[in-house]
């Protein structure tokens, strides 16, 4: 039984994570990512004669395995480690970490027990690389995008810069134009390209390939470049070490070597840049448009870049949002650089974005190829999209879609994006600032208050106006809701208030356009779900999910009043969190197989935390592809409605206790003494007091009221017992019925409730909250505006009176004079 993806990566981080000790993130993540290392090329490459990888003998991962418990473990793993980096050319790439430090992985057993509990953590059957990227499933490419981005999470603010967050990266590449490369001689390069992770993202968009360049200053995490490229099957990626500035390594006949496509993620502001380097008279020419300052480098990077870039060629590069408005030496840069042309675009990102950095950043594109046509310079203020991830703020699929979409088809979007001359830029108002709110408002318009109706009264047509997207679709729904004023500009609401969303709901335009959504919805279901109806063993997941996501977001493109990257966001969702692993699911295991429900291993110390759907006797289970409640919906309608009902009899009974409970357990009630120590009722304690007490009565007079409380408390709480009781029976029968049948589920069965029951389900739902939303959103809107008008001054002071003349009779009575 195949498990899910996002438990296999969930559970590996978690295992990995425990077993840091004394090391933070970006010193473990060297450890866990040879380890990984040593994994992928043994599944990938062992026994394979002419292999990108040798894999030589003593030097594998099952080399690994067999030392778990070893005493000298640490030792012989480096000795592994060392076998396979010397066969490879490896030697200071993958033999960096020591696994014999007793300092970092601790002493004795507990270097023993850590280090084996590592190797057993990626001994795991659903870890299998061997057949990776094989049919689109990138196993090993989803693992470590996984582990990296957690690595720089937990590294802080000042180790996380070895990693570009993926979605950033799947941006630069689109913007730059590399999904247009169809050869593998064309060429890209990262300068300051860390663990490789941009330029991975960058190079995987390119359809015929490219050849792929890098450098990197510090020697760990260029040696951990390198060893990525070789885990994405990029083993001839060249990656050197160096400061790139000072010291470039890629150079040629004493020039820098230059690429069709360049992206670059630099430290941001660096200090000391010029270390090293002739400014006035640099060897490689890159200062001709002016010097940067010396103790800010950001200049010195984009410069630097460019001139790395061919004649021909495009770049991308993420640099503060200072870059674009700071003066002096930089705003001589910045105008000979607009002067140029040579900068085609900026984005504006998210604050809190990167790793290394809370700041705002913006992605500056550049082209060299159209510089000489050039007018304009296309900005996008992207800085409003995204979602909280943790402590970090993270792009959503739709914020990445509607970036790459507006850039590439240079669309100009209200408060979003606008191609702005360069007359403009270079005019005496802006002098080259590229500032972006200088060139795109915010669209966040104050909200004016109408001084005139607020005193005559009426609801102001420009507020009306207001709502003028929901008018043009709908536009005889303003006259039902709207009338004429008693004077030019202002209007009256014809409709009472509680019945305002009923009305919209009713109106003829209203279901006519409800009806458009939900026929363009019946359009993309008819005709996707024989697509997913024949999704089967050995299906591409990720060809699944482009196709049927990108066609929702164009047949809703164009809706209005809906927003078809909101629903291409709710799709997204809805795979990242569940729709992904189905797939994997049943591309691994089939319809039939994948619905069976799966054994939770709990391994020695690493208790899964799991929520169980069953148990069977010892053992817990827990179904992944069809939960419980869509088995019941299927075939156990009947069994649920009686389990209903007897939930409902228990909580009535409950009900009842607890009112009998609220009304004799004040001070000195009938039941004040019942509670358990803990000062709360429990059936138990209650039971116990109700029937010593009803002993204790046996003989006194006078107590027939509280007899009949307690006979009546007893009563309930036997009730209750035996209610509760028939609940848990019929919910375990129900169970354990539901349990079986997933065993007698045929394959046509098991699909129809996945896609029927599941995924399309879950569609319609998100489109009909989205639906809800416009309803909402114009219903309150059209409430507030009445409520803010709802009484002009004159009724307000009247008010005012009236309620002053009631205070003064009052104050009279009490002999009071009101002055």
């Amino acid at each position: 039984m195949a498990i899910k993806k996002s438990e296999l990566y969930s559970s590996l981080w978690r295992s990995c994570d425990e077993l840091r000790g004394g090391m933070d993130a970006s010193q473990y993540k060297d450890y866990v990512l040879v380890m990984l290392f040593m994994k992928y090329v043994s599944d990938r490459y062992a026994g394979q004669p002419d292999a990108l990888i040798e894999v030589p003998e003593g030097g594998s991962f099952q080399d690994m395995v067999a030392l778990r418990g070893d005493k000298e473990i640490g030792d012989k793993l480096n000795k592994i480690i060392a076998k396979l980096a010397e066969a490879n050319d490896l030697v200071g790439v993958i033999t960096l970490a020591d696994f014999n430090d007793p300092d970092k992985l601790g002493k004795g057993k507990e270097m023993v027990d850590r280090l084996s509990n590592l190797v057993g953590i990626f001994d795991n059957p659903a870890l299998n690389f061997s057949k990776n990227n094989a049919e689109g499933d990138d196993l090993l490419g989803d693992a470590y995008e996984y582990l990296m981005r957690h690595f720089a999470t937990e590294s802080g603010k000042s180790k996380g810069q070895f990693y570009t967050p993926a979605e950033v990266s799947r941006i630069m590449a689109r913007v730059i134009g590399i999904d247009q490369a169809r050869s593998a001689a064309q060429t890209i390069f990262d300068p300051t390209c860390g663990s490789g992770a941009l330029l991975l993202k960058a190079a995987a968009q390119a359809p015929g390939g490219v050849t792929i360049y890098g450098q990197e200053m510090d020697n760990a995490t260029a040696a951990l470049a390198r060893m990525n490229m070789i885990l994405h099957d990029n083993a001839t990626a060249e990656i050197r070490q160096g400061n790139t500035l000072s010291a470039p390594e890629w150079t040629e006949q004493g020039k820098l070597k230059t690429f069709d496509y360049v992206v670059a993620n630099p430290p941001f502001s660096t200090k000391s840049w010029s270390n090293g380097i002739d400014v006035d008279s640099d060897l490689y020419g890159r200062f001709t448009y002016g010097t940067p300052p010396t103790k800010n480098g950001d200049y010195a990077f984009l410069l630097h870049i460019l001139a790395s870039m061919k004649s021909t060629g495009t770049g991308a590069v993420i640099l503060p949002h200072g870059v674009l408005f700071r003066g002096n030496a930089e705003a001589v840069i910045r105008r000979n650089l607009i002067e140029r042309r040579y900068i085609k675009g900026i984005i504006g990102l998210p604050a809190n974005l990167f790793y290394g950095t809370g700041i705002p950043a913006c992605i500056i594109v550049l082209d060299k190829k159209e510089a000489d046509t050039r007018q304009g310079i296309f900005m996008i203020d992207a800085s409003r999209g995204f979602a909280k991830d943790g402590n970090k703020n993270r792009l959503r699929h739709q914020d990445f879609h509607r970036i790459v979409d507006v850039f590439t088809r240079q669309l100009e979007v209200p408060y979003y994006s606008r191609m702005v001359p360069i007359s403009e830029i270079l005019d005496d108002r802006n002098d080259g600032n590229l500032n972006i709110p200088r060139y795109i408002e915010s669209g966040d318009q104050e909200q004016l208050q109408d001084i005139e109706a607020h005193l005559r009264g009426g609801l102001p047509n420009a507020d009306i106006d207001r709502f003028q997207a929901y008018w043009e679709v709908l536009p005889g729904l303003r006259t039902t809701l709207f009338a004429d004023g008693d004077r030019p500009g202002y209007s009256t609401l014809k409709v009472p208030l509680d019945q305002l969303k009923a009305i919209i709901l009713k109106h003829p335009e209203f279901k006519a356009y409800s009806n458009r959504v939900l026929g363009t919805l019946s359009a993309w279901v008819a005709e996707h779900t024989p697509m997913m109806e024949a999704f089967t063993q050995g299906g591409h997941p990720k060809e699944l999910v482009h196709v049927l996501s990108e066609d929702l977001l164009a047949r809703f493109q164009d809706t209005p009043l809906l927003s078809g990257y909101d629903l291409y966001q709710h799709f997204m969702t809805f795979w990242d969190a569940t729709m992904q692993d189905d797939a994997y699911l049943v591309a691994g295991s089939g319809w039939q197989a994948g619905a069976q429900p799966r054994l939770i291993v709990d391994d020695g110390d690493n208790k899964s935390k799991e929520t169980p759907d069953f148990k069977a006797g010892n053992k817990k289970y827990v179904a992944d592809l069809i939960p419980p409640a869509l088995m019941i919906a299927r075939f156990f309608a009947d069994e649920q409605a009686k389990l209903d009902a007897l939930e409902t009899a228990s909580e009535a009974v409950a009900l009842e206790i607890e009112e009998l409970e609220v009304e004799h357990s004040a001070e000195g009630g009938l039941l004040e003494e019942a509670r358990a120590d803990s000062g709360k009722f429990t059936a138990a304690a209650s039971k116990r007091y109700a029937t010593d007490r009803l002993r204790a009565l046996t003989f006194e007079q006078d107590s027939d009221e509280e007899k009949e409380v307690l006979q009546r408390y007893l009563l309930l709480l036997d009730k209750a017992a035996k209610a509760g009781k028939a609940v848990k029976d019929a919910d375990a029968a129900l169970r354990a019925k539901v349990f079986q049948r997933y065993a007698a589920l045929n394959e046509e069965e098991a699909r129809q409730i996945v896609v029927q029951d599941k995924w399309l389900a879950t569609v319609q739902r998100d489109v009909t909250a989205e639906m809800n939303r416009v309803t909402a959103t114009l219903t309150s809107g059209v409430r507030e505006l009445a409520e803010q008008y709802a009484q002009p001054l004159p009724e307000l002071m009247e008010a005012m009176e009236t309620l002053e003349k009631r205070v003064a009779a009052h104050l009279e009575k009490m002999g009071f004079s009101w002055a």
